[in-house]
């Protein structure tokens, strides 16, 4: 017999550690002081 029901996709992404976000947040940060004051060199 045919399968019937219908299966849906559920994409769990794993939640990211400690070091990646504090990873996530420093590039962030890099970023975000670059467009602000011309980044950590000044110019």
């Amino acid at each position: 017999m045919a399968e019937t029901t219908v299966r849906r996709r559920v994409r769990h992404t794993p939640r990211p550690t400690d070091a990646e976000r504090a990873n996530a947040a420093a590039a962030l940060q890099r970023a975000l002081d670059r467009r602000d004051n011309g980044g950590s060199t000044g110019h």
